[in-house]
């Protein structure tokens, strides 16, 4: 076992950049059911802060929404955001964000001349599958709610069956809303994900999965917990979720790609913002001074 690294007392000196990619709802925003560690998530926008640091949040959340927790929280203002369940990569704030339009381009042939609303109706007689708001849509994104009891397999399987046979590449992601329990399934394109696009800013930056720390907590992260990108899994992740990741990082023989957060970092419980430290500070020891 690795032993708890101490708190962050300085100064991050890096020797090559680092991108730090968090998700927001229940990683880096405290609106779980634990409570937050007092200072985590101002010591946080200190070391993101940092020179040669860069910051990206990656999130199911449109902009607007980014921009409202961003307010609400008074979280540090990221260098990117990928929204929409990384359908979106935006660049340059100083600009007013403006999206990558080279990985819009890479999208586009997966769903062909469709667009959400033809997929919807395709799927429109399915039992289970009940419409998100409009403001949660995209023109890559479809999301939908499910009853937290329906067995999700089944169900996909049917969509991706019906979406293939219609020439479309999909990607679906299936997750669960704990606070609200709520299933939550967003079917996109087949190039567009967390890690997809994490991997493309990656390589528009021109560094590699060495330079970035990926942290999250539920199934929507699952893909990326399980890469080969540095990650960490925030203390406040279900065990259901956390289980799965270690089984899925086992198999895939990535189990020195995931680190659970588990608290006492810094007298931290390891939750939300105190979990990222705690994982930056595992994978990246050498950069504290």
């Amino acid at each position: 076992m690795i032993p708890t690294p101490s708190a962050p007392s300085g100064t991050w000196a890096p020797s090559t950049p680092l991108l730090i990619c968090t998700d927001l709802d229940r990683t880096l925003i405290p609106n779980g059911a634990p409570p937050e560690s007092p200072g985590a998530r101002e010591r946080f926008a200190a070391l993101v802060g940092q020179p040669g640091l860069r910051l990206a949040y990656v999130t199911g959340r449109h902009l607007e929404l980014v921009q409202e927790a961003m307010a609400a929280y008074d979280l540090p203002p990221p260098h990117f955001i990928i929204t929409d369940v990384g359908t979106r990569i935006l660049m340059d704030p100083a600009e007013g964000w403006r999206a990558l339009d080279a990985w819009t381009a890479c999208l586009a042939p997966d769903w062909g001349e469709l667009g959400p609303a033809d997929i919807a109706t395709l799927l429109a007689d399915l039992p289970g599958l009940y419409p998100q708001e409009a403001e949660k849509q995209g023109p890559f994104k479809l999301s939908y709610y499910l009853p937290p009891s329906l067995a999700p397999a089944p169900l996909l399987a049917s969509i991706r069956g019906r979406l293939q046979a219609r020439g479309l590449r999909v990607n679906l992601v299936h997750s669960l809303d704990e606070p609200r329990r709520v299933g939550l399934l967003d079917i996109l394109p087949a190039s567009a994900s967390k890690r997809h696009a994490i991997e493309f800013l990656l390589s528009v930056l021109g560094l590699t999965g060495e330079n970035c720390v990926f942290a999250g907590d539920s199934g929507n992260d699952l893909e990326v917990l399980v890469s080969p990108i540095p990650a960490v899994l925030v203390a406040n992740a279900t065990p259901e979720v956390r289980a799965q990741a270690l089984a899925m990082c086992a198999r895939a023989g990535q189990g020195d790609r995931l680190y659970c957060a588990r608290g006492g970092f810094g007298g931290w419980n390891g939750c939300y913002a105190a979990g990222i430290l705690e994982g930056i500070a595992h994978y990246h020891p050498d950069l504290m001074v």
